[in-house]
């Protein structure tokens, strides 16, 4: 998640929030570069002194090592109203980060500790789908572990209860790390073997559609926070057989159609199931739901939640608003005000009789 998330905070920088740009940071010198913010390029991003305040600046330097970051600053803080943590993966939205924010009594973006761990671990966020009664594909978890004591014990218990073609994945990383398909018991190994190595636990999924059918990616983007809106819904169409990492961020073959190509009642369905998955994983402010549906029968199913997704040039979770009549400006400006109300419900809790 890594690039992606620095691919992210350069957008969201880049000026395209341009409503309050008394908000942003801004980087290199405010006057020739504003709105820039790459770091790798060895820019500084930088908030402008004010008259009763000094500026601060992020810098990216050279060690001999590796890559470090330094702040500087003056000896007093810097106000911020709230924190929008535009970070992927392991560590950024897992609820670690979030976590943070809360021991600092921040406000900030997107689901809180519980709702983030949920929708990075893709086990407990099936259990909990299936518990709110959800559409799921059959699946079967194993621990990395037992794979390493007994790799036929784990193959056979895999055939036995799924049919081929099987996804692995791991079960705590996003953006399609370490997630292989199997057509059958020969390329399972291999599959369950790769995504070890990203986590201890494997999710191992049946395929959508068969061996003759390829499952139809639907997405569909969710904002709110007790009573969330969804988006109208969009369609995924791979460069290659599934929409891999290398299909997400490196090949440009892969298309996004907006809206998908569903009948109304389709449409509707997503829209409720995308609602009902938010409120599942106690998700708050944003997210995007993917769907799987079975080309041939239809049937839709529910696949994962991303609660803190790409905010890219590319990515399908400002682009479904943006065709549903939010803009980015707006829609960034509505995912602060429910951070803030989100942080203002929390105070009214009570922690001591």
């Amino acid at each position: 998640g890594h690039w992606v998330t620095a691919a992210d905070a350069e957008r969201l920088l880049k000026g395209e929030y341009s409503h309050h740009p008394e908000r942003h940071l801004r980087a290199g010198d405010p006057e020739t570069t504003p709105g820039a913010a790459v770091l790798a390029n060895g820019q500084a991003v930088v908030v402008p002194p004010e008259p009763h305040q000094q500026g601060a600046s992020l810098t990216a330097f050279q060690t001999e090592s590796s890559q470090a970051l330094a702040r500087r600053a003056s000896d007093r803080a810097i106000n911020v109203d709230v924190i929008f943590p535009v970070l992927h993966g392991t560590f950024g939205e897992d609820g670690t980060i979030q976590g943070l924010l809360e021991l600092a009594d921040m406000p900030y973006v997107g689901a809180g500790v519980l709702g983030s761990a949920a929708g990075m671990d893709k086990d407990i966020m099936k259990s909990l789908f299936r518990a709110a009664g959800l559409p799921i594909v059959k699946h079967v978890t194993i621990l990395r572990s037992d794979w390493e004591a007994d790799t036929r014990k784990v193959e056979k218990l895999v055939a036995s209860r799924l049919k081929f073609p099987v996804f692995a994945k791991p079960a705590n990383l996003g953006s399609s790390v370490g997630i292989s398909k199997a057509h059958n018991r020969q390329e399972l190994g291999p599959a369950i073997a790769e995504a070890a190595k990203f986590d201890r636990k494997i999710v191992i999924e049946q395929g959508v559609g068969g061996q003759k059918h390829k499952a139809r990616e639907i997405e569909c983007s969710v904002l709110g926070n007790d009573h969330p809106d969804a988006s109208i819904a969009g369609e995924i169409v791979p460069s290659k057989e599934f929409y891999d990492y290398d299909a997400k961020y490196l090949d440009e073959g892969s298309q996004l159609i907006i809206p998908a190509k569903l009948t109304k009642s389709e449409v509707k369905k997503v829209q409720q199931l995308a609602v009902a998955a938010f409120k599942a994983v106690d998700c708050s402010g944003l997210a995007r739901v993917d769907f799987l549906m079975d080309a041939k029968t239809r049937r839709i199913y529910l696949n994962e939640i991303n609660t803190m997704p790409g905010f890219t040039a590319i990515s399908m979770y400002p682009k479904l608003w943006a065709a549903s009549g939010l803009p980015y400006p707006k829609l960034i400006e509505r995912l602060i005000e429910l951070g803030l109300q989100r942080h203002s419900d929390k105070k009214k809790n009570q922690y001591s009789r």
